[in-house]
């Protein structure tokens, strides 16, 4: 059983063995990737030293059993624990999503309900800037531009682990967060009191280093022009907003919201990169196994991921039927139940396929 096991284990010694030499240090970037797939391949070990502890106390309880009956009852609390540590187990034997240590690019875009929607986006920012924060991240604000009540029209975030967080990068868990997020509330434009129904767009794109995305810098376009807020109004007096396009793709990125046109420029360039990356990404998933293809992680975009309504202060997540009534705390970001529910579907769906 778990034979598949035996070259992770010898992977992991043979790792241990490099990071021991001193002379592996001196390529820090080499060390970095060896350290990470280490870091990974020791949870592996950890849960299979789990299971044999597991099978072994079993197989005691039995044997002392045979000899004394008042260790039979000691028996299904054992065989419990080791089904359990093998499901763990399994659990960690499943394909991992190779971008999970990478850091993210998180766009939010207003969609159906005009002012509101932008409403709406601003308070999907601020839940996963607070979500950032309980996990020790860092933000960065890439890019933005504000609606005339505040909300926002479209806004950029650049979310990283801070280095030694611990295991697990932060596509890892926002991975699941792109779609349609819906909302259900009375409007601050609403004189009536009648509830509305609108939505923000999500889009997460792992980041990606400049030395894994080359960019020809003649495949580029480059178009710059004034920097402008709610209501249009310009809000810089020289050309410092930057739009580029990739003309073989035909991606389109801006960015305005730093005063100098060469921070705009290398934001733009940043949200490029990870662009690029995904639909190199999404194009090597579409010729990827069933498997593959049935995570939760590769569900269309369009889809409505979510619900919030705010008169039952419930949230729902329509791909995994996860419900809560604690809406208010997920938006001071208390999000990981509603993200863990989406891990576990997307786990069972492996599991489902896996042999």
């Amino acid at each position: 059983m778990f034979e598949s096991v035996r070259p992770l284990l010898a992977e992991h010694a043979e790792l241990e063995r490099q990071l021991a030499d001193p002379a592996v240090h001196a390529d820090q970037a080499r060390a970095r990737v060896l350290g990470r797939r280490y870091a990974e391949l020791s949870a592996l070990v950890e849960a299979h030293a789990a299971w044999r502890r597991a099978g072994d106390d079993v197989e005691a309880a039995r044997e002392l059993a045979a000899v004394d009956e008042s260790f039979a009852a000691e028996l299904p609390g054992l065989q419990a624990a080791a089904t359990e540590a093998e499901e763990a187990l399994r659990r960690r034997l499943l394909p991992r999503d190779p971008d999970d240590d990478r850091d993210v690019i998180l766009e939010i875009k207003a969609g159906e309900g005009g002012e509101e929607s932008a409403l709406f986006a601003g308070d999907l920012l601020r839940m996963y800037l607070r979500y950032a924060e309980r996990h020790g991240w860092q933000a960065e604000l890439l890019d933005a531009t504000e609606s005339d009540l505040g909300g926002y029209k479209d806004v950029s975030v650049a979310v990283k682990a801070r280095s030694g967080a611990g295991a697990g990068g932060v596509w890892s868990r926002l991975k699941y967060e792109g779609g349609v997020h819906r909302v259900q509330r009375v409007p601050v434009t609403e004189s009536a009191g009648r509830v509305h129904t609108s939505a923000a767009g999500v889009l997460v794109l792992p980041e990606a280093e400049e030395v894994e995305v080359q960019v020809d810098p003649n495949d580029l376009r480059v178009d710059v022009f004034r920097s402008s807020g709610p209501g249009g109004q310009s809000v810089n007096t020289t050309d410092s907003a930057v739009r580029i396009t990739h003309l073989p793709t035909g991606i389109v990125v801006s960015c305005q919201n730093e005063k100098s046109q060469l921070q705009n420029r290398e934001q733009a360039l940043r949200i490029l990169r990870a662009r690029l990356h995904a639909a190199a990404q999404e194009a090597a998933d579409a010729e990827a196994s069933q498997a593959r293809r049935s995570q939760v992680r590769t569900v269309d975009r369009s889809e409505r991921i979510r619900t919030y309504n705010f008169g039952e202060n419930r949230i729902a997540d329509h791909r995994t039927g996860y419900k809560a009534y604690n809406l208010d705390q997920v938006l001071a970001g208390d999000l990981d139940p509603v993200i863990q529910s989406c891990v576990d579907a997307d786990e069972a769906a492996q599991l489902a396929v896996t042999p």
